[in-house]
């Protein structure tokens, strides 16, 4: 498990960046956190630095969109899905468990 922050540092409409390996982007998408790989599948791009909408992250350099639950494009240019992780709160803070290669949407 990665800690990421307190809860209330993330607050609704907002994503912190994780620098893991690959970074990881976590959102408050009105108050259910996701997370998922920060570099969108299209071309490298940071997702964090995207706009969030309800479920969906834009990306910030050619608009593809992603469920941010599946991890799937909504639309062109991205075809392929970026790879989800669990997300949890303990004691007030964030944590995110990383998925393995061979889990999450983008294997």
């Amino acid at each position: 498990m990665i800690s990421v922050c307190r809860l209330e540092d993330l607050p609704a409409g907002e994503s912190v960046r994780v620098d893991t390996t690959p970074p990881v982007a976590v959102f408050n998408a009105d108050g259910e956190l996701f997370a998922v790989d920060d570099t969108c599948s299209h071309q490298d791009a940071s997702l964090s630095e995207g706009w969030l909408e309800g479920c969906l992250i834009e990306c910030p350099l050619h608009a593809a969109t992603f469920d941010l639950r599946t991890g799937h494009p909504t639309c062109l240019p991205a075809r392929r899905p970026v790879r989800t992780h669990q997300v949890y709160v303990e004691d007030g803070m964030v944590l995110v468990s990383l998925a393995t290669a061979e889990e999450g949407s983008a294997a």
